[in-house]
């Protein structure tokens, strides 16, 4: 049974939980920036750069089968191995693009998040030897 409850104690800590949520948003997150980058800046990039497509270059590997089209669909279903370097380029690029667009939320979001100015400190107790001389200032005053 303890080791019942070490897991129970562990599994509801704040932290644990705040993971948890972290995670799930994270995911969601994901696709909203996923469709960000693909439906919104990607076409404004190839429409500046001239309908870019690096997902369309490859090296082809080995023999092409006769009757098989050019194209990285047609090869990959044959079974013949492709270097798809475009495809990584394009995965690179979209990360490159997400990675800033998350900078720039990231930076909006603790401009926005201003701490509260700190509270002056408090004024030190005097030292004890201060404090003595006070008293027998205070004292002769008398």
């Amino acid at each position: 049974m303890g080791m019942m409850q070490e897991f129970r104690e562990f599994a509801v800590k704040g932290n644990v939980v705040d993971l948890a949520v972290g995670v799930i948003i994270g995911a969601a997150f994901g696709k909203i920036v996923d469709s960000v980058v693909g439906d919104l800046i990607m076409p404004v990039v190839g429409a500046v750069f001239g309908k870019l497509d690096f997902s369309a270059l490859f090296v082809v590997l080995g023999s092409v089968p006769p009757g098989t089209a050019n194209t990285l669909e047609a090869l990959k279903k044959a079974g013949v191995p492709v270097l798809a370097y475009g495809n990584f380029i394009t995965v690179a690029v979209n990360f490159a693009i997400l990675a800033f667009i998350i900078f720039l939320m990231v930076k909006q979001i603790n401009r926005l998040k201003r701490e509260a100015p700190a509270a002056p400190p408090a004024p030190a107790a005097p030292a004890e030897d201060i404090v003595l001389l006070r008293e027998i200032r205070d004292s002769l005053k008398k």
